[in-house]
């Protein structure tokens, strides 16, 4: 037997413990360097404005529990936090359709059927100007 099968044998918690490390900092890695991208290629797209009309809107809520006292057994409880992310589609003129993400501000004051000029760079939203009806 290798020494290295032998040293994974007899040492599976601290290899088990060091591989789920590792997991965990390429999804880090992954997750950073996936949103430096897009922030590059919006920061790089064109600012477009269009006439658009609003066709929908959604939230995404996401919860998360955190262990009081970082006693992470949770025997003293939990404190939970939570945050929404806001998303509207757009329909342009070419009929294409989009959906950005938007501050909570901008998702309060749009209504579907909205009509107006978006503007927009890549994936990121920057206004959208109603008209008036």
């Amino acid at each position: 037997m290798s020494k290295f099968l032998r040293y994974i044998l007899t040492h599976d918690v601290e290899v088990i413990t060091f591989i789920v490390f590792l997991i965990v900092i390429a999804i880090a890695v992954a997750r950073i360097v996936k949103g430096a991208r897009q922030r590059s290629k919006d920061n790089r797209a064109p600012r477009l404005t269009v006439p658009a009309t609003v066709i929908g809107k959604r939230m995404d809520v996401s919860t998360r529990k955190h262990p009081v006292a970082g006693d992470l057994s949770g025997a003293h409880g939990f404190s939970t936090t939570s945050s929404t992310t806001y998303y509207v589609s757009f329909e342009v003129k070419s009929g294409d359709r989009m959906e950005l993400r938007v501050g909570g501000k901008e998702y309060g004051l749009l209504t579907k059927g909205d009509s107006g000029k978006l503007t927009f760079q890549g994936t990121r939203f920057l206004s959208f100007d109603r008209l008036e009806k």
